[in-house]
Protein backbone atom coordinates (compact mmCIF):
# COMPACT_ATOMS: atom_id res chain seq x y z
CA UNK A 1 0.00 0.00 0.00
CA UNK A 2 2.72 2.23 1.20
CA UNK A 3 4.66 1.86 -2.32
CA UNK A 4 1.33 3.16 -4.42
CA UNK A 5 1.02 6.34 -1.97
CA UNK A 6 4.66 6.66 -2.63
CA UNK A 7 3.51 6.26 -6.85
CA UNK A 8 1.12 8.34 -6.49
CA UNK A 9 2.29 10.91 -4.68
CA UNK A 10 5.16 10.67 -7.76
CA UNK A 11 2.84 10.75 -10.11
CA UNK A 12 1.09 14.04 -9.25
CA UNK A 13 4.75 16.11 -8.48
CA UNK A 14 4.99 15.23 -12.58
CA UNK A 15 2.32 16.39 -13.88
CA UNK A 16 2.55 19.36 -11.61
CA UNK A 17 5.92 20.54 -12.96
CA UNK A 18 4.44 19.70 -16.77
CA UNK A 19 1.90 22.31 -16.10
CA UNK A 20 3.81 24.46 -14.03
CA UNK A 21 6.37 24.50 -16.98
CA UNK A 22 3.62 24.25 -19.38
CA UNK A 23 2.21 27.49 -17.66
CA UNK A 24 5.43 29.94 -17.20
CA UNK A 25 8.36 28.87 -19.12
CA UNK A 26 8.60 31.42 -22.19
CA UNK A 27 7.20 30.20 -25.76
CA UNK A 28 9.70 30.05 -28.24
CA UNK A 29 9.46 28.56 -31.68
CA UNK A 30 11.90 26.79 -34.22
CA UNK A 31 10.90 29.46 -36.75
CA UNK A 32 8.19 32.21 -37.39
CA UNK A 33 6.99 30.97 -40.79
CA UNK A 34 3.72 28.66 -40.71
CA UNK A 35 4.78 26.61 -44.13
CA UNK A 36 2.13 25.75 -46.84
CA UNK A 37 2.85 24.14 -50.23
CA UNK A 38 1.11 23.76 -53.58
CA UNK A 39 2.54 20.17 -54.78
CA UNK A 40 3.30 20.04 -58.23
CA UNK A 41 0.41 18.85 -60.74
CA UNK A 42 -2.30 20.36 -58.46
CA UNK A 43 -3.61 22.36 -61.23
CA UNK A 44 -3.84 19.61 -64.02
CA UNK A 45 -5.36 17.29 -61.24
CA UNK A 46 -8.05 19.98 -60.58
CA UNK A 47 -9.12 20.54 -64.30
CA UNK A 48 -9.35 17.08 -64.93
CA UNK A 49 -12.10 17.19 -62.12
CA UNK A 50 -10.45 15.81 -59.19
CA UNK A 51 -11.03 17.55 -56.05
CA UNK A 52 -7.72 18.83 -54.75
CA UNK A 53 -7.73 19.92 -51.02
CA UNK A 54 -3.80 21.13 -50.37
CA UNK A 55 -4.57 24.39 -47.81
CA UNK A 56 -7.12 24.33 -44.65
CA UNK A 57 -10.31 26.25 -45.16
CA UNK A 58 -8.75 28.05 -42.34
CA UNK A 59 -4.96 28.89 -41.00
CA UNK A 60 -4.32 29.63 -37.15
CA UNK A 61 -1.54 31.78 -36.30
CA UNK A 62 -0.22 33.51 -33.27
CA UNK A 63 1.67 36.44 -33.29
CA UNK A 64 4.93 37.48 -32.06
CA UNK A 65 5.17 33.08 -33.24
CA UNK A 66 4.27 32.14 -36.03
CA UNK A 67 2.78 35.17 -37.42
CA UNK A 68 4.35 34.61 -41.33
CA UNK A 69 2.33 32.53 -43.46
CA UNK A 70 4.74 30.99 -46.15
CA UNK A 71 3.55 29.49 -49.30
CA UNK A 72 5.36 27.98 -51.84
CA UNK A 73 4.33 27.02 -55.14
CA UNK A 74 5.78 23.64 -56.50
CA UNK A 75 3.09 23.37 -59.32
CA UNK A 76 3.63 24.29 -63.01
CA UNK A 77 1.18 27.23 -63.38
CA UNK A 78 1.09 30.34 -61.33
CA UNK A 79 -1.09 30.58 -58.09
CA UNK A 80 -3.06 33.77 -56.99
CA UNK A 81 -2.97 34.35 -53.56
CA UNK A 82 -4.49 37.91 -52.89
CA UNK A 83 -3.06 40.67 -54.63
CA UNK A 84 0.23 38.24 -55.27
CA UNK A 85 0.94 36.39 -58.16
CA UNK A 86 3.08 33.26 -57.26
CA UNK A 87 5.06 31.82 -59.97
CA UNK A 88 5.84 28.26 -60.70
CA UNK A 89 8.77 27.44 -57.91
CA UNK A 90 8.32 30.61 -56.65
CA UNK A 91 7.72 30.91 -52.31
CA UNK A 92 5.63 34.30 -50.87
CA UNK A 93 6.39 35.08 -47.02
CA UNK A 94 3.03 37.12 -45.70
CA UNK A 95 4.18 38.57 -42.48
CA UNK A 96 0.90 40.17 -40.02
CA UNK A 97 1.24 42.23 -37.30
CA UNK A 98 -1.82 42.60 -35.82
CA UNK A 99 -4.37 39.78 -34.60
CA UNK A 100 -7.40 40.15 -36.89
CA UNK A 101 -8.73 37.62 -39.10
CA UNK A 102 -8.09 37.71 -42.67
CA UNK A 103 -9.97 36.76 -45.94
CA UNK A 104 -7.68 35.97 -49.24
CA UNK A 105 -8.68 34.63 -52.41
CA UNK A 106 -6.77 31.96 -53.85
CA UNK A 107 -6.28 29.70 -56.59
CA UNK A 108 -4.55 27.21 -55.10
CA UNK A 109 -7.80 26.74 -52.58
CA UNK A 110 -10.68 24.38 -53.54
CA UNK A 111 -13.20 27.21 -52.70
CA UNK A 112 -11.21 30.03 -54.15
CA UNK A 113 -11.08 31.59 -51.00
CA UNK A 114 -8.57 31.38 -47.79
CA UNK A 115 -8.94 32.60 -43.93
CA UNK A 116 -6.32 33.64 -41.57
CA UNK A 117 -6.97 34.24 -38.25
CA UNK A 118 -4.05 35.84 -36.27
CA UNK A 119 -4.55 35.49 -32.85
CA UNK A 120 -2.73 37.54 -29.91
CA UNK A 121 0.13 35.71 -28.33
CA UNK A 122 -0.92 34.11 -25.18
CA UNK A 123 -0.71 36.54 -21.63
CA UNK A 124 -1.60 34.13 -19.31
CA UNK A 125 -0.47 30.76 -17.85
CA UNK A 126 -3.45 29.07 -19.19
CA UNK A 127 -3.46 30.74 -22.49
CA UNK A 128 0.47 29.22 -23.16
CA UNK A 129 -1.11 25.72 -21.71
CA UNK A 130 -3.52 25.93 -23.88
CA UNK A 131 -1.21 27.15 -27.09
CA UNK A 132 1.07 24.26 -26.44
CA UNK A 133 -1.90 21.74 -25.85
CA UNK A 134 -3.07 22.98 -29.71
CA UNK A 135 0.41 22.86 -31.04
CA UNK A 136 0.92 19.79 -29.44
CA UNK A 137 -2.22 18.63 -31.45
CA UNK A 138 -1.68 20.37 -35.03
CA UNK A 139 1.83 18.08 -34.89
CA UNK A 140 0.40 14.87 -34.16
CA UNK A 141 -1.93 14.93 -36.61
CA UNK A 142 0.50 15.48 -39.00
Amino acid sequence: MKAVHVASWTLAAVVSAAAGWAAFAPLSVASRDEPFEIPKGTWARRMAGNKVEILPNRIDLTLGLNDQLLLRNLDDVPQQFGPVLVMPGQSFRLPFEKASTYSFDCTAHASGQMTIVVAEAPATPWDRIQWRWNQFKKKTRA
